[in-house]
């Protein structure tokens, strides 16, 4: 009977005190939840104009996938709140759902269908460190969607001054420790590195006239769940100009971007170039190929095009230039390679899903 009162009472307002009353309701009832350290258990219903993006989200949705969204939320509505830090304005800045925040924004129909407003929880307050924010924004990414390699780089670098550790870096963002390296080293900032194991490894240009030759008595230095792991100086890839990020010599931007194409272009070309890489580059394929996250035959097409003309992984993107029948030819390629190579190890064969990663498809 209160219930009900209650209700009839509510139902009269108009409706930014409607929506006002109801969130007040539902948190107190969260307060007194059994789930009251969820954010799920406490949905809110916030102006849209009191939402901001936040300036580090590293995920990027494609125009087809993003169209599929707005055509999801005008069909079935808004199925997930927007994950949100509230700030000492009032305001809520986004932690995740970016483009579910854009699409009720920016979309007429939408608006107008939720009145203005956006379903939101707040993240545990715990976690309003700007450290953590970028660190929960990261780890919802991974779990779908493709990212900007440079803004994922940006946002390890960020930690990084913010004192965060590689192991807390890795734990915290699901990234395997060599993961952790290469984004920080795309940045090119060794200051960044002084208190590492392996610092003197992103001083690119220091290293390249003295480095020090790979010995033929080096052994991995961890063996775990069959992942076999070297140091960076162990890497065939490294001195060859894998991680270079600058041109080489004589070469443009365009000039790269042809070749790169060219050379996967031609299939027998690429074929010749990826047996090298298996049978020249022992200790990088070791290191790489037996790492079950990453997307092997990506690792062996970009390897491919550094041994045979010198051009860094930095240019992966061109793939993205090929056809779509190119690029399918150009993955079977690396994939009968990585399957050689898995033979010649003693390991199981893989089909095309299980030898790429779960976020990226192609050889970029």
């Amino acid at each position: 009977m209160i219930l009900e009162t209650i209700l009839g009472l509510i139902q009269m307002l108009d409706k930014d005190d409607l929506v006002e009353s109801i969130n007040r309701i539902r948190e107190t009832l969260h307060e007194i939840s059994p789930f009251r350290d969820e954010p799920v258990d406490f949905v809110k219903w916030v102006p849209i104009d009191k939402i901001y993006a936040n300036d580090y989200n590293p995920n990027e949705v494609a125009p087809p996938e993003m169209e599929l969204l707005k055509v999801s939320i005008q069909a079935d509505g808004y199925t997930q709140p927007i994950v949100t830090m509230p700030d000492k304005q009032g305001s809520h800045e986004v932690v995740d759902g970016f483009h579910r925040h854009r699409v009720g924004r920016e979309l007429p129909e939408v608006r107008e269908r939720i009145r203005g407003y956006l379903p939101i929880v707040s993240i545990n307050k715990d976690r309003y460190d700007k450290a953590d924010r970028m660190a929960a924004t990261i780890r919802h990414n991974r779990a779908r969607g493709k990212h900007k390699v440079d803004s994922m780089s940006d946002i390890v670098i960020e930690l990084k001054r913010r004192n965060w550790s590689d192991e807390k870096i890795s734990k915290n963002l699901g990234m395997e420790p060599d993961e952790v390296l290469r984004l920080c080293q795309i940045t090119g900032l060794a200051e960044l590195f002084a208190d590492q194991e392996f610092s003197a490894s992103w001083d690119v240009e220091d290293l390249k006239d003295d480095f020090v030759p790979i010995q033929e008595n080096s052994e991995p230095i961890e063996i775990e769940d069959g992942r076999i792991l070297h140091t960076w100086e162990q890497w065939e890839c490294y001195p060859a100009g894998f991680y270079k990020m600058n041109l080489p010599d004589g070469l443009s931007k365009d000039d790269c971007e042809r070749i790169y194409c060219e050379m996967l272009r031609d299939i027998p070309r690429f074929q010749r170039a990826l047996t090298r890489v298996i049978s020249e580059w022992k200790r990088s394929c070791e290191h790489y190929l037996t790492n079950e996250r990453m997307n092997r035959i990506a690792w062996l097409g970009q390897a491919s095009l550094c041994i045979e003309q010198g051009i860094g992984s930095i240019f992966r993107g061109s793939f993205n230039l090929l056809t779509e029948p190119e690029q399918l030819l150009a993955n079977q390629a690396a994939l009968n390679a990585l399957n050689a190579w898995l033979l010649m190890n003693g390991r199981q064969m893989l089909k095309m899903d299980e030898a790429q990663s779960k976020t990226e498809a192609n050889l970029y």
